[in-house]
């Protein structure tokens, strides 16, 4: 099992504000587990996407604090900007090496189904991510998935069909589907479907049209009304007179 190594330094207290930590090329976060003191700390960003884009949240790292080896920890989550897609602040999980933890592991397909590539299948994969419980030696980097299990139209490969080690526990049940392959969609089928598209977009454009139909109506009568109203005041300005 491959582990990394990462350095941080502790935020002081007038270093709390995470945006100012950002704009100096700093990832806010804190530290915390195996019954140790909770740690707010910085790591540049250019490290911390370097080691995350290796590790993810199943590979062991070595943590160093100001130059103190704290021991080793997991990335147990993470917020990402909505516009940038940076990671913006993250949490480290320090393990002890004789407990279990939970951890996310994305799922890796290899292969090609031959239900695909010779039948004209359409491949649905139902899951691109499991949660595993191991001890932390235990962890792996991802689950292998082979497609080329799947060799006739509606065959299945469930989470019981996962080639793991035996020290490692899918959260999961057994027969959740991972993925599968579809027969393709017939002619008729693509006819319908269309014909369903033509149907709605028909939809689409007939309330478009009412809608402005009934703008046209309402400045209309927006516009009476408002001629009305002038024609009464000039009735009455002339009685005045």
């Amino acid at each position: 099992m491959e582990t990394l190594a990462i350095s941080a330094q502790v935020r002081e207290l007038k270093e709390k504000k995470a945006n100012k930590l950002r704009r100096q090329g700093n990832v806010p976060g804190i530290v915390y587990g195996n019954k140790k003191e909770n740690k707010c700390i910085k790591i540049n960003e250019a490290d911390f996407k370097k080691v995350f884009s290796k590790a993810g949240e199943s590979t062991l790292i070595d943590l160093s604090i100001d130059g103190k080896d704290i021991g080793k920890v997991v990335i147990n989550d993470y917020q990402t900007d909505p516009v940038t897609d940076k990671v913006i602040h993250f949490d480290l999980y320090q393990v002890r090496m004789d407990k279990k933890i939970v951890a996310k592991v994305p799922i890796k397909f290899i292969g090609e189904s031959p239900a695909v590539k010779n039948e004209g299948g359409v491949l649905i994969k139902s899951h691109d991510i499991f949660e595993i419980k191991c001890l932390p030696g235990d962890l792996i980097h991802d689950i292998e998935v082979d497609l080329s299990k799947l060799n006739n139209i509606d065959d299945i490969i469930r989470v019981k069909d996962l080639k793991i080690s035996n020290e490692i526990e899918i959260i999961s049940a057994p027969g959740v589907v991972v993925v599968t392959v579809a027969a393709p969609r017939t002619e008729k089928e693509l006819e319908d479907l269309e014909e369903k598209v033509e149907e709605n977009i028909e939809g689409i454009e007939g309330a478009e049209e009412k809608e402005e139909e009934s703008e046209k109506d309402k400045e209309s009568k927006d516009g009476k009304e408002e001629k009305k109203g002038e024609s009464g005041k000039s009735g009455k300005e002339e009685e005045k007179k």
